[in-house]
């Protein structure tokens, strides 16, 4: 039994403590709440996004490179909307339709791709400009989870200060060297440390992740907007 009552009240002593902090801790440690719950938010969500995107992209590069038809593809790449590599494709060849109808017109119906027209320089610029847009999709909240893992640790040590200051304070108010006096303000200073390495770890850690997997999907779209652009240029202006 007395093990049990010792973790009890450990437990009613941090909600106390948590309950009557003074109002400049209480702000900290609200904030860093904050902080926590969106960047879990953001996590939650970034997992979601990026695990389809993987997963869609490796599907649409399989299709591709398994298909020889470039009306095929297009229609496939409908259905997978959450793919970059897709999109990327999909601006790319948007931008051969309207080179191929321009040519028509100029040459009566007849012949190929055309310097002239822009070419294969239009179809590169119009993939680069499409896979900078996904990008900045994959790259949205990766800020926020940077910005909490390098800030809560200086908010929680703000908090950290000032209630340890606060308790001397009282200390030197009291007359008292007793550590009963001070003990309760340095365990709330201490709290919002420990709050704010609770919410600049998980933040940092998937902020790194992230980053990771966004290069990769970064790198898909770069390689294949070269293979794309290859194989446009080797059937069209040849």
């Amino acid at each position: 039994m007395l093990p049990h009552m010792s973790e009890a009240t450990g437990q009613l002593g941090v909600v106390q403590l948590l309950v009557g902090t003074g109002p400049v801790v209480a702000a900290v440690l609200w904030t860093l709440i904050a902080f926590s719950i969106g960047c879990w938010g953001i996590i939650l969500y970034k997992l979601v996004q990026i695990s389809r995107a993987r997963r869609q992209s490796q599907r649409f590069i399989t299709i591709f490179w398994e298909s020889k038809n470039l009306n095929t593809i297009h229609t496939a790449s409908l259905n997978l909307n959450h793919s970059p590599v897709a999109q990327v494709f999909r601006a790319g060849y948007q931008e051969l339709l309207q080179l191929t109808r321009a040519k028509k017109q100029v040459v009566g119906g007849e012949g190929s791709f055309s310097t002239d027209l822009g070419g294969i320089e239009n179809v590169a610029r119009s993939m680069k400009r499409q896979a900078n847009v996904e990008l900045t999709k994959l790259e949205y909240g990766t800020t926020f989870l940077a910005t909490t893992g390098s800030t809560c640790p200086f908010i929680g040590l703000f908090g950290t200060v000032w209630g340890i200051m606060t308790a001397f304070i009282g200390l030197s108010a009291a007359h008292s060297s007793n550590i009963q006096a001070v003990a309760p303000g340095i365990a709330e200073a201490l709290i919002a440390t420990a709050v704010g390495l609770v919410a600049a770890i998980p933040a940092q850690m998937s902020y790194n992740y992230f980053v990771a997997r966004v290069r990769v999907l970064a790198t898909e779209m770069d390689n294949f907007t070269s293979e794309f652009l290859n194989i446009a240029e080797r059937h069209f202006l040849s």
